[in-house]
């Protein structure tokens, strides 16, 4: 099926998000003249919005703003949930469970709508546990989130919608794609308040040291666990890009540049150029061991992945943070 025009209507859900945010931006940089942004927050507190697509506040929950936001849509977007860090997704898993709502009636109303192509953000929470043990990881396949054991709540949300996805596609002709991002992080996103995830919460506190002139730092768990971080740039590419192919399977969206948290900390005290006292918090949640993107089917498909070098991402992410706690 060939692609709708630049001046057919796009949808994104969730874009008074972070990532939402940046996409929309990106969505109209790319000459998308006819956007459609969708968020349940009041408009004052959107991360970004702009003026040249329509932004509507509609509860994606419910199957009737479903309807109105998918009414004339060639291209939906939903990135819609209600998600945060390890600290919000550990102590909320109904809230986060209760996305499958989004997702179901949007799907619904996509369908009846006769929407081209519908893209799902799903995420790295959907693998199974058993793979995410060592903090070497090698790196998640595809093929690694089943026999499934996902992040209790919010990871069984994210397959289960993968899943529905897929049969829609399959039962009902929607074209749908489905990437699993693994931590993005970037400017004009959450930093502080209990659903920033690690990135912008380390550069919160080695603020918060530098300004304070307390030089110490608290860590959750030992610092040994592993990750990859996605800086936003990428994310909204690499979004676009799996939108626009012929993928069908759910990919893997990310950076293989895995480090510690410690090295993650060591990062942003370079910047800072300064040196804490760190303090581990071994009780605090910390998530599964070790986790990082494997891209050999987005570089076999797309002939790309995410490039993005860490601490320039950091860099940025840290001055944006900067520029927020001291205006």
């Amino acid at each position: 099926m060939s692609m709708p025009a630049k001046e057919d209507l796009v949808l994104v859900g969730g874009a008074g998000g972070f990532i939402g945010g940046h996409l929309v931006r990106f969505l109209l940089e790319q000459g998308h003249s006819n956007v459609r942004a969708v968020d349940v927050k009041e408009k004052d507190e959107w991360y970004q919005v702009h003026p040249e697509s329509e932004n509507l506040v509609l509860d994606l929950r419910e199957k009737d703003a479903c309807v109105r936001a998918a009414d004339g849509a060639a291209l939906v977007y939903n990135l819609a949930a209600d998600m945060g860090g390890m600290g919000f997704i550990e102590n909320h898993k109904a809230l986060c469970m209760l996305s499958v709502l989004i997702n179901t009636h949007l799907l619904m109303a996509a369908r009846d709508a006769g929407v081209a192509r519908y893209f799902y953000a799903s995420s790295a929470c959907v693998y199974a546990a058993e793979k995410q043990v060592d903090p070497e990881n090698p790196g998640l396949v595809e093929e690694d989130a089943y026999p499934a054991m996902p992040e209790d709540g919010y990871g069984w949300e994210k397959l289960f919608s993968e899943r529905m996805c897929r049969h829609f596609r399959e039962d009902f002709g929607v074209e749908t794609r489905v990437a699993r991002f693994h931590n993005v992080y970037g400017p004009d996103g959450t930093w502080d308040g209990g659903r920033e995830k690690a990135p912008a919460a380390i550069c919160r506190k080695v603020i918060e040291a530098e300004l304070g002139g307390k030089r110490v730092i608290e860590i959750w768990g030992d610092g040994e666990q592993t990750r990859s971080f996605m800086y936003i740039d990428d994310c909204t590419e690499g979004a676009y890009r799996i939108m626009n192919s012929e993928i069908l399977e759910p990919i893997n969206l990310g950076s293989s540049e895995m480090v510690t948290i410690n090295q993650l900390v060591d990062v942003v005290e370079e910047i800072a150029g300064i040196e804490l006292e760190r303090k581990y918090q071994l009780d605090a949640p910390k998530g599964v061991r070790g986790r990082n993107s494997e891209n050999s089917l987005i570089r076999e498909y797309l002939d790309w992945e995410p490039s993005t070098p860490l601490r320039d991402g950091m860099e940025r992410t840290y001055r944006w943070i900067y520029q927020q706690m001291t205006r």
